[in-house]
């Protein structure tokens, strides 16, 4: 790798640097904002700041495992960083979409791994709903791993379309 591309790749890291700040910064305020029942209704019917704790995973699955679940999910959280800055690293330069995917799914993943080992849960505090359906209470660090697995879908589509029209191309010829 050389050097111009090792400056970019610490630029994604930076970033995912901010994202993981903005995360524990807004995680901050939700719990000395809200945490005592204080909600804020950004946009009356579709937005609101409510304080939750997630002992869980997604949608509070696994929810209520104790000190196991604590741990256990800490654990495969780190392991996931782990898989994550590994593919980060190998990536080339050039594919910016999954660079930046890497990215956010790593800020995500340590923000939430940073609430479950600190605090034993995850601060959640956004409150998305419409009409009498709410979607399921989340903060900055889901909002980042749902944005970088989304980028990492449309990359395989993108690249799956590449691929279909490469193969085409050969068969023209």
């Amino acid at each position: 790798m050389n050097k111009k591309d090792f400056f970019w790749k610490i630029g994604y890291l930076a970033i995912a640097g901010g994202v993981f700040m903005i995360d524990q910064v807004t995680k901050a305020w939700a719990v000395r904002r809200l945490r005592f029942g204080d909600d804020i209704s950004v946009i009356p019917g579709f937005l609101n700041f409510a304080y939750a704790q997630n002992t869980g995973v997604a949608f509070s699955m696994l929810d209520d495992q104790g000190d196991a679940g604590r741990w256990g999910l800490s654990a495969v959280a780190f392991i996931a960083a782990t898989f994550v800055l590994y593919f980060f690293w190998r990536t080339p330069r050039s594919d910016d979409r999954i660079l930046g995917a890497l990215a956010l799914l790593l800020a995500g993943i340590v923000g939430n791994v940073t609430d479950r080992m600190r605090l034993g849960f995850v601060v959640d505090f956004i409150d998305v709903q419409f009409g009498s359906w709410h979607y399921p209470t989340f903060n900055v660090a889901d909002a980042a791993i749902c944005f970088g697995a989304g980028l990492m879908l449309i990359d395989l589509f993108f690249n799956k379309k590449k691929l279909a029209e490469e193969k085409g191309q050969k068969h023209d010829l």
